[in-house]
């Protein structure tokens, strides 16, 4: 009796065993199956729905895991796209609007008082100033009473192009950039001006147009206070091809723009591009320190041939009072003027060059490198008047 059960106790674990592994063989197959199986491409196009990841585990074959790994197709190169030329118009758009009265004088052959408050008032808020502001509207009624033929709009279009193209005593405005230094030494360009107008941009991107040109190009941190102005030059070199001379946080400017020159005479440069330290015009301390800087780059090997003034279009008239302290203490040969494509008008192009006779020599245009741009007087007054 005693036998018969327990053949019949293994009759029954066996019985189970062939149970439940039949079912663990129904689990695996249902595994490989679901994942081998493609969607049908004849069916009805299904919600966009992320198709989920094949698990390496159970059920998953050598076959299954090998297309996980496998490397996606290449995805094919974009066509290479010419950049566009920056354009003056779309960039001061944003002025238009305000000789929108002269523009509805155009063909108009008399002047009277009421076109000459309008003119005042257009370019007072095109930041020109009241200075030249006065100045232009005594040459356009001289000018109307003399007999010219032009409009007001013609008149007043006449009056800037000449202001930006002749200087005080009656020679064309130089808007060139000076990179011919004295036998034996090398060239130096200071970028000096205020917090926050983009000194370490325009730097960037002058030097990014000189080397695409062929020029050895040494950069020199010489803004040693803010450590994000070394970070963003040395970013600025791996773009263009430049070389970056940096120093230790809070060191000497003078001995790191020094370090620099000596390292790009050593190194056969064409120019090394300088920058500084934002400071305030009115600060003596550091206009002093300033100086000190530009005395010790114009040292041999270096000899500093410009002294670039960085503006932001942006501020306005507050522009011109920057360039009048900076000039009587640095000697500034000329200005860049940046985001002109902001809420900037511009008009105190005419005031610097007017009232202190520094030519603006670049202007930026937007945020690319192309979009700094040699400054055309013609193009600047036609898109500021919207001609």
């Amino acid at each position: 009796m005693i036998i018969v059960v327990i053949v019949a106790a293994i009759l029954v674990i066996v019985a189970i065993g062939g149970f439940v592994a039949s079912r663990a063989r129904a689990k695996v197959s249902l595994g490989r199956g679901a994942r081998s199986t493609p969607l049908s491409t004849h069916s009805a196009p299904a919600p966009s729905i992320p198709a989920p990841s094949i698990p390496h585990g159970l059920g998953a074959t050598l076959e299954d895991s090998a297309q996980l790994h496998e490397a996606p197709e290449p995805e094919p190169e974009p066509e290479p796209v010419a950049d566009e030329a920056p354009n003056y118009r779309e960039s001061l758009g944003r002025s238009r609007g305000i000789f929108e009265k002269l523009r509805a004088k155009v063909g108009r052959a008399t002047i009277d008082q009421e076109d000459l408050d309008d003119l005042e008032e257009a370019l007072i808020r095109a930041d020109v100033g009241v200075a030249t502001t006065t100045r232009i509207l005594a040459e356009v009624a001289a000018a109307k009473k003399a007999g010219a033929q032009e409009d007001l709009l013609g008149l007043v279009r006449r009056e800037l192009l000449g202001l930006l193209t002749t200087n005080a005593e009656g020679a064309t405005i130089d808007r060139s950039l000076d990179d011919e230094a004295s036998e034996g030494r090398i060239p130096v360009w200071l970028f000096v001006g205020v917090n926050g107008v983009g000194k370490t941009t325009t730097i960037g991107k002058v030097a990014t147009a000189r080397t695409a040109s062929g020029d050895k190009i040494v950069l020199a941190a010489g803004d040693t206070f803010r450590a994000a102005a070394g970070e963003q030059l040395e970013s600025w070199g791996e773009r263009s091809g430049a070389e970056v001379i940096r120093g230790a946080e809070g060191a000497d400017p003078s001995a790191v723009i020094f370090d620099a020159i000596q390292r790009g005479k050593a190194r056969n440069a064409r120019l090394v591009l300088a920058d500084t330290a934002g400071r305030l015009h009115n600060k003596v301390n550091l206009v002093e320190e300033l100086k000190k800087i530009r005395r010790v780059a114009d040292r041999e090997p270096g000899e500093v041939r410009e002294t670039l003034l960085v503006l932001d279009a942006t501020t306005g008239q507050n522009g011109l009072v920057q360039a009048r302290e900076f000039l009587e203490a640095t000697g500034v040969t000329g200005v860049v003027l940046t985001k002109l494509d902001g809420s900037a008008k511009g008009g105190v192009i005419v005031a610097i060059e007017a009232e202190l006779g520094i030519p603006v020599k670049l202007v930026g245009l937007g945020e690319r490198a192309p979009d700094l741009v040699a400054f055309d007087p013609e193009a600047f007054v036609d898109a500021l008047l919207s001609r």
